[in-house]
């Protein structure tokens, strides 16, 4: 169904653009597709859960919304997606491999989720990131209340002390609890190792005479840490590095590079029961404060928005966000045209559109985080209740 109206309605306005950039076009209905199919193993584990807790109600409403299609249709939809699609831009590609590992580790498919995130990493280093939520996912299975609620409604029913059952996997009461399995985490690391060596072995084959390896990573990787090209993106560091001493730049590349990493513990921590989401919040935060965004990378994170759309529903600032990306979207070609084409601007008008989107990105994330937190302990307090 959301193939059929894709096509019916914008397909005719992509074939003139896109003629030549069929395998664009087929990254994104296959990214779409694949969102699709995780969305609706997420519903199904919530809907496995909640009624495992006793909460039938909240098992009614979360049904009100597809997850799956609803997230497919906003990746598709979408004007970002759209963009990136007639740019004839690579990002649909990078996208796809990333949403491929997710779905691969959704599905307890070690191959597949190695697969998807070796050539993700190697086509844009960011998505290295998601081996976390890759491993949380293999090991507990898709995102699910917190552990403490399956434990604390057994003890509960059961009238027993907490300690009395801490090792048990399933309860008289028909509740099972998933603790985390190394297996699957194991093949998945297994298959990663073998999927790296190949990649390897073929681009130092392909590359032979070209430099080797050690060329290929200096011009890729190392080109997107050292953040060697300064031209006008629609992230923020270009501006930064452009106006820093020399002096200072080895530090602030040190600094702005480890920023991503310093908060994947904290965040892995706290949404250790919800790794599809912890792979959205990975994906935004890498968007944010990568050296060479790039539309692509809203359009992937913001698709996957909507798998969460029922755990989201009480989220503040929506109509602020959902104006500011609309008006950034709007002024950031008007700004980068005034400035570099017309010279009737400056740096600062683009830069200033840069800065609004960080911000919009940053509210986006924080507010998503703090719902979802909210709406694990509203599931706490009808447990209690």
């Amino acid at each position: 169904m959301v193939l059929h109206c894709y096509c019916q309605f914008l397909g005719p306005l992509l074939l003139q653009e896109v003629k030549g950039n069929l395998l664009i076009s087929i990254a994104d209905f296959v990214t779409a597709m694949l969102i699709r199919a995780t969305g609706q193993k997420l519903m199904l584990k919530c809907h496995q859960s909640l009624q495992f807790l006793n909460l039938s109600k909240l098992v009614e409403a979360s049904g009100n919304v597809e997850a799956g299609n609803f997230a497919s249709l906003v990746f598709l939809w979408n004007p970002l997606t759209i963009v990136t699609c007639v740019g004839s831009t690579t990002a649909p590609i990078d996208n796809l491999m990333a949403v491929l590992a997710i779905y691969g580790a959704c599905s307890c498919l070690a191959p597949l989720a190695a697969f998807g995130w070796v050539i993700a990493t190697h086509l844009s280093l960011y998505p290295a990131i998601l081996i976390v939520p890759l491993i949380l996912l293999l090991g507990h299975g898709p995102d699910a209340p917190p552990l403490k609620l399956f434990q604390q409604k057994n003890n509960s029913a059961s009238g027993s002390s907490p300690s009395s059952h801490s090792h048990t996997k399933s309860t008289q009461t028909g509740i099972q609890i998933d603790y985390f399995s190394w297996r699957p985490v194991l093949h998945f690391l297994l298959w990663a190792s073998i999927w790296s060596c190949y990649v390897l072995v073929l681009s130092s084959i392909s590359l032979k005479g070209l430099g080797g390896l050690l060329e290929m990573f200096k011009k890729t990787h190392g080109f997107i840490l050292t953040v060697v090209d300064l031209s006008p993106n629609i992230g923020v560091l270009w501006y930064f590095f452009a106006e820093v001493f020399d002096f200072f730049r080895n530090f602030f590349l040190i600094v702005f590079n480890m920023n991503i990493l310093f908060m994947l513990l904290p965040l892995a921590i706290r949404l250790k029961h919800r790794p599809c989401f912890l792979a959205f919040v990975y994906l935004a935060i890498s968007s944010m404060l990568k050296s060479y965004p790039s539309v692509g990378d809203s359009a992937l994170y913001l698709g996957l928005l909507g798998l969460f759309a029922n755990e989201l529903a009480g989220m503040q600032f929506s109509f602020f966000l959902f104006c500011g990306y609309i008006g950034v979207s709007l002024l950031s070609p008007v700004m980068h045209n005034l400035w570099i084409w017309r010279g009737t601007g400056n740096a600062n008008f683009y830069f200033a559109t840069g800065i609004a989107y960080a911000c919009l990105q940053t509210v986006l994330i924080v507010e998503s985080v703090s719902t979802m937190l909210k709406y694990d302990r509203m599931l706490r307090k009808h447990i209690t209740t």
